[in-house]
């Protein structure tokens, strides 16, 4: 994807683009949200590279039960390990469990030249030194 950045907010590196494999493990990222430390993360899901704050909309908790394993067993669904809440990982919409009507916070990214970069927000920002 050769996207050109239309916001004024920096990209940040994620990883090189090989290092995020189609349904495979997410590469997840410090990140400041709300004022709190946490972590965002990007998989690939479709050929396309999504991106979000790593906390489950149903209780604020991160979602990969070993580093980077957020796709439940069918590839098809992002899943909390600690619920079972299930999201759509074009969207984040949660489509099942405890997390009805929320969804994941997105984060936006861009894969660019080989590599994947974030753009922080206005509540996604970059991780306190």
């Amino acid at each position: 994807m050769s996207d050109v950045s239309t916001s004024s907010a920096p990209e940040i590196l994620v990883c090189a683009a090989d290092a995020v494999l189609e349904g495979g493990k997410g590469v997840r990222f410090p990140v400041t949200a709300g004022g709190e430390d946490g972590t965002g993360f990007v998989v690939r899901y479709h050929g396309t590279v999504y991106g979000y704050l790593n906390r489950c909309a149903h209780v604020p908790i991160e979602l990969d039960w070993a580093e980077g394993e957020f796709f439940e067993s069918s590839g098809l669904y992002l899943m909390c390990s600690t619920h079972g809440a299930i999201y759509v990982p074009e969207s984040g919409f949660c489509a099942g469990g405890p997390c009805r009507g929320g969804r994941l916070r997105p984060i936006r990214v861009v894969e660019r030249d080989q590599h994947i970069y974030w753009q922080p927000d206005d509540y996604v920002r970059p991780a306190r030194a």
